[in-house]
């Protein structure tokens, strides 16, 4: 999938999000080089949440770079775990997800 010059960054980023199959997670850093700036890790945070709902993106496959969900308790970690949770991806005692097993390997 490279970076499309046609395409905005934040289009960019949706369009990987999109890409995330059901049962695997990328991390937000991973998200943004795919996208065509490796630099770019908050504004994948900034455009899943402007874009998550209005867009239908599979926002709760992102998550941080060791494993885990960003979003506090109270304020959406229950959702996204709950998400993850329904298409297979397991979760440690600690809270973390098993990237070698559900790491997305990007676009073929």
């Amino acid at each position: 999938m490279g970076a499309d010059p046609i395409l905005s960054l934040s289009e960019q980023i949706a369009l990987v999000v999109r890409s995330i199959p059901s049962g695997q997670v990328a991390a937000y850093g991973q998200v943004a080089a795919i996208a065509g700036n490796p630099r770019a890790a908050r504004q994948v945070v900034r455009i899943l949440k402007m874009w998550s709902r209005s867009r239908d993106l599979p926002w709760h496959r992102v998550v941080n770079r060791e494993g885990r969900i960003s979003l506090p308790p109270g304020a959406g970690y229950e959702e996204q775990r709950g998400l993850l949770e329904s298409e297979g991806v397991a979760f440690g005692l600690d809270g973390r997800i098993d990237m070698k097993h559900h790491r997305w390997s990007g676009p073929e």
